[in-house]
């Protein structure tokens, strides 16, 4: 399961990622993605600090932003 990316992702109605789908199929959610780039199980992505000092933000390595993912759904 090493060097999985993240290719697909779900939005709550706000239009805020809620979960994602990994290259190996998995369903996986933001929280668990997280982790699982400090574990360096998913490569492609940083991490970085929220606005509010208290939350992490995932942020893909290149683009701007989670938006050329298509939905799972």
């Amino acid at each position: 399961m090493l060097n999985e990316q993240l290719i697909a992702v779900s939005r709550n109605f706000h239009g805020e990622i809620i979960s994602f789908k990994t290259s190996s199929g998995r369903i996986i959610s933001y929280r668990k993605a997280l982790q699982e780039v400090e574990d360096g199980i998913i490569t492609g992505v940083n991490i970085v600090e929220g606005n509010d000092e208290q939350s992490l933000i995932l942020i893909p390595m290149t683009t701007a932003s989670f938006d050329r993912l298509p939905n799972m759904y």
